[in-house]
């Protein structure tokens, strides 16, 4: 008897939208199908999982539409033994994306209630691999460092000097080049002599601004 392999892309709406988008890499949209967003968002939100748009959550922020998500993470190309830095958690939806194709994630998040809700969300649909930190988004983790891929969930006009030498040569990192609101995703590679250079550009967007020290200043 032959068992059928279950396509991912007829099996989550929101699999099917990163197809739409571009998406190609079955293991990104295997893990867009097995990843349920609805744990990831707020309380009351969760009959919004499902359609491909971004939902408001604490601290004025937003999350990615998952459709961009998809795009971004494809970008970074995981084979399954990286470690892989994330700059703002959100509410974990893409961290648990990153934990379904990577050996290891670390998520930095500079918004207490964030933090906490991210990390109590990794932990209710049991993903270990996931850890969540409090801090300053552009200094990144140093002293979890070299990372093989990083990815970047707010703007700025250059990616951080911290990251680029938290990246490991040859690895990949993809960020919002621009001022916030109006903005390029950019996939970048770390490159033998140590130099970020871009690879190319994914599709024009709209995310908020990396605050911190090596971003678009603190909040005043």
């Amino acid at each position: 008897m032959t068992t059928r392999t279950m396509d991912p892309v007829r099996a989550s709406r929101l699999a099917a939208a990163a197809y739409v988008a571009g998406v190609r890499d079955s293991r990104v949209l295997a893990a867009m199908a097995a990843v349920p967003r609805a744990g990831y968002v707020p309380s009351g939100k969760e009959g919004a999982a499902e359609r491909d748009r971004p939902i408001r959550i604490a601290g004025g922020q937003f999350t990615s539409q998952p459709s961009l998500v998809a795009l971004m993470i494809e970008a970074l190309e995981l084979r399954g033994d990286e470690r892989v830095l994330e700059v703002g958690a959100g509410l974990a939806y893409q961290t648990a994306l990153l934990a379904a194709l990577a050996r290891e994630v670390w998520s930095i998040e500079r918004i207490p209630e964030l933090a906490e809700a991210a990390a109590a969300n990794l932990r209710a649909q049991h993903v270990e691999n996931a850890h969540v930190e409090l801090g300053d988004g552009s200094e990144g983790l140093a002293e979890h460092a070299p990372f093989d891929a990083i990815v970047v969930a707010a703007a700025s006009p250059r990616v951080p000097p911290p990251l680029v030498s938290q990246l490991a040569i040859g690895g990949r990192l993809v960020q919002p080049v621009g001022p916030g609101g109006h903005e390029d995703v950019t996939v970048f590679r770390r490159a033998p002599d140590g130099a970020l250079v871009r690879v190319c550009g994914l599709v024009p967007a709209r995310f908020v601004p990396l605050l911190g020290r090596h971003g678009l200043g603190e909040e005043g």
